[in-house]
């Protein structure tokens, strides 16, 4: 019997070890430049900070793309174990544990120099459309004025049509991280005259790798990826990697 029950035991920590073995399921979206992106340098900006910070908590990993909608859903179902990156809203933070900032962001209005748009300004903005991309969420400020009726919304696929989309005058401005903006008018080929970055941001937020706080091991994932994250910052090596990778983007963007 104690034979018996010693074999249960083994087979169960075997059992135990080979999950805690098996490589963290992740799944990010493409068209989120210079954060994430299939034809972009490791994946993007913050693909290599994810895969940097689970090397420091020395975790194996895999990654997918899927629409961003597609992915955040499968996460949430179990079909992967975390996606990235996402900010933090009330109704996510029901359903995800969030990690440590990836990044922090600051959101700016971008809108067209014959119609420049500064500041959420509730008149100014009554009638117009903002584009935000599917599976985004916009700032609080702007998410009131949508609930509001006094903005309409367009969501197409990505940040780069947004821009496209404001260009010709479909929609009236975006609103995205001052990385994400100006690297999507880059994408455009759109000039300084055509749209602008409005001078101050309007928001601050951050950005996080969420984990469904349904998994069996949410909270374990988390804790591993955070101890990771944070002896990525403490060597300097998180700065390394955004600085670099800003660098090689402008030195790329640069060639003809």
């Amino acid at each position: 019997m104690r034979t018996q029950t010693r074999t249960w035991l083994l087979l169960s920590l075997l059992l135990c070890t080979s999950a805690l073995a098996e490589p963290l399921r992740l799944v990010t979206g493409d068209n989120y430049a210079p954060f994430t992106g299939k034809a972009l340098p490791a994946g993007g900006m913050l693909t290599q900070v994810v895969h940097a910070a689970l090397a420091q908590s020395n975790t194996d990993s895999t990654l997918e793309w899927e629409p961003w909608n597609r992915g955040y859903l499968k996460t949430l179902r179990g079909e992967y174990d975390a996606t990235f990156p996402y900010v933090l809203t009330p109704l996510r933070e029901q359903a995800y544990f969030y990690s440590a900032p990836l990044l922090m962001v600051e959101q700016h209005i971008y809108s067209r120099a014959v119609d420049p748009i500064d500041t959420v300004d509730p008149e100014l903005l009554r009638g117009r459309t903002v584009c935000v991309p599917l599976g985004w969420q916009p700032p609080a400020q702007i998410q009131g004025l949508l609930e509001q009726g006094i903005l309409s919304r367009h969501s197409p696929i990505g940040i780069k049509e947004c821009a496209r989309l404001v260009l010709i005058g479909r929609d009236d401005f975006f609103v995205a991280d001052r990385r994400l903006g100006d690297t999507a008018l880059q994408l455009i080929d759109a000039s300084d005259g055509q749209l602008r970055r409005s001078t101050a941001m309007i928001s601050a937020s951050s950005l996080h790798l969420i984990v469904p706080n349904s998994h069996p091991r949410g909270s374990v994932i988390i804790a591993e990826f955070n101890a990771g994250l944070d002896r990525l910052k403490v060597s300097g090596a998180y700065q390394q990697v955004i600085e670099g990778y800003i660098q090689s983007r402008a030195l790329t963007q640069s060639t003809p």
